[in-house]
């Protein structure tokens, strides 16, 4: 298990290199100039160079990138051009709220999705069936901002039930945590269904129900864990998944996560700040698909790394 925890980890390298050096990369490239947008419409020639100078924009794209490598080691991912605080605090105080978000939305899609799977193939070609394989293509199908519109002209301004500006208490966690995990339930609910269908014919199962044991034991003992374990892989991508995702759900309910936060540095060309968000984003997505492989021994013992 050391050898393949340390393996992944080597493994993992690059790829941050390469998506930290693409981001840089497309930010210098891309249309306008950061130094002349910060420094306002009356500022010199000699002003937005100083600017420029400061956000070491008069260099290289690979001596910049360089640069930010050896001060993201150090743990200084830079100072945000808008507000001029540390890059790192903005992210710590906003990956709380994400983090309650994704988790909120992750738990939705795995409940939702995993049960209606399960009921789906125990039940298989019947009425409920077809029903929930109906409701499974339009959750996946309906776009997530007009989902969240739908929710919010419902739930939130004729029935008045449930608040969806800010984050206040738990109440204003549920309707963007439905926005952003009803895609990912339908994938779970499909997903599972098609896997415990596959389980359920089996030997070993067939002779779990020849030997008298209730469809409960059946399902959730036997056929429900080795049924879970595509299923978990999808739901580590889709984890990761719901981070980027959350940009659209959290600028809908004005949720102060790091969607929001992504998209207000990216309108004021804050480099630093989208920098240290795709950064974040990128590790976290590689530290979750970790995880994933790790609970592949839990689930199938037969699994073994080492």
């Amino acid at each position: 298990m050391t050898k393949f925890i340390i393996r992944r980890v080597v493994q993992v390298i690059p790829v941050l290199i390469i998506i930290s050096f693409l981001t840089i990369a497309m930010l210098r490239l891309a249309p306008g100039d950061p130094a002349a947008t910060l420094a306002g419409d009356t500022a010199t020639v000699e002003q937005i160079e100083r600017i420029r100078h400061d956000m070491r924009l008069d260099r290289p794209i690979p001596v910049q990138y360089a640069l930010f490598m050896r001060d993201a080691l150090q743990g200084d991912l830079g100072r945000s051009v808008k507000t001029n605080r540390a890059v790192t605090d903005e992210l710590r105080s906003r990956m709380g709220y994400t983090a309650r978000l994704a988790g909120a939305a992750m738990l939705f899609s795995v409940v939702v999705g995993v049960g209606a799977g399960v009921i789906s193939a125990i039940r298989q070609n019947s009425w409920l069936d077809n029903g929930i394989m109906v409701m499974v293509v339009a959750g996946y199908s309906l776009p997530s901002f007009w989902v969240g519109l739908l929710l919010i002209m419902f739930f939130g301004v004729r029935l008045g039930w449930l608040p969806f500006v800010g984050a206040g208490d738990w109440k204003n966690l549920i309707l963007p945590a439905i926005t952003l995990g009803l895609a990912p339930a339908a994938v779970n609910a499909r997903l599972t269904r098609s896997s415990m269908i596959e389980v359920i014919n089996l030997d070993y199962v067939r002779t779990a129900w020849a030997k008298g044991l209730s469809e409960r034991v059946v399902v959730m003992r036997h056929a429900l864990r080795n049924a879970l374990i595509p299923v978990t892989t999808v739901i580590g991508l889709e984890f990761g998944g719901l981070l980027g995702g959350a940009v659209i759900t959290e600028s809908i309910f004005a949720w102060p996560g790091l969607g929001t936060l992504a998209i207000n540095a990216i309108n004021s060309r804050d480099y630093p700040m989208v920098q240290g968000v795709v950064l974040l984003a990128a590790v976290v997505f590689v530290l979750i698909n970790l995880f994933v492989d790790l609970m592949y021994g839990l689930l199938d013992p037969r699994i073994r790394y080492d």
